[in-house]
């Protein structure tokens, strides 16, 4: 009988031992800590996956135009077409000129791409483990120090050929010239380009910034389990 009884206290003592081992084994790989280089990777899939969303999505027809990133006319060519309004030729120029500008923009954003991917792909570990526990935007702060004046100088000529291609420039000029030559009106700059650049470069900025908070704040979004081994170490350290 106490043979019995010492042969039933091993058997319960290795398998309470085998069940903490196996309990270790699950908890330490649901919850142990990413390294350094699976943030850096998990970081830069996510980045790379919600950038090429967001340039996709603008890239298309429609993608300013008829988005919260629609760019809108500055106020001195508002000005302008309010003005030209009751002039033969300018009746629907704000009209016009704001379906021009957004579909140079929409052509433009096709650059934004490998400028982007090469920016993610030089980040390094640090850098992600900084964005990871940073702001709701910090990746987006890092890509536009990293990449504002590369894409200024690639969007600016698609810019300036697609509104001489679709005849925004030559709208423009028209309607700052005839603008300009009414007595007493303030002097109004007939050049777009730098414009339409800037408020592009804005919109794109903040199509990234969208994706970005998608991914950070929506579980569902992290369709890896390196995504969601990564993100899980952000979501603790907001607790």
């Amino acid at each position: 009988m106490k043979k019995h009884f010492l042969s039933m206290l091993l058997l319960l003592g290795v398998f309470a031992y085998s069940s903490c081992d196996a309990l270790k084994d699950v908890t330490d790989g649901v919850l142990s800590a990413p390294t350094l280089e699976e943030i850096g990777r998990g970081l830069k899939e996510a980045l790379s996956s919600g950038v090429t969303k967001g340039v996709n999505n603008l890239s298309q027809r429609d993608g300013y135009f008829k988005s919260a990133y629609k760019i809108l006319l500055p106020p001195e060519a508002r000005t302008v077409a309010d003005k030209l309004r009751p002039v033969p030729g300018f009746a629907n120029l704000e009209n016009e000129l704001i379906e021009k500008m957004n579909r140079g923009a929409e052509e433009a954003a096709k650059e934004a791409g490998p400028i982007f991917l090469s920016a993610i792909r030089q980040m390094t570990f640090q850098d992600a483990r900084n964005i990871l526990l940073g702001a709701d935007n910090a990746a987006t702060e890092y890509l536009t120090r990293t990449t504002s004046q590369q894409l200024y100088e690639k969007f600016n000529p698609k810019i300036v050929a697609s509104l001489d291609k679709i005849g925004a420039n030559n709208l423009w000029r028209n309607a700052a010239d005839t603008y300009n030559k009414i007595p007493l009106v303030t002097k109004v700059n007939n050049d777009l380009d730098d414009y339409v650049t800037r408020k592009a470069l804005d919109g794109l900025f903040g199509k990234i910034a969208e994706e970005e908070r998608n991914i950070r704040r929506n579980r569902g979004a992290r369709s890896t389990a390196l995504l969601q081994k990564v993100f899980a170490q952000q979501d603790s350290n907001r607790k």
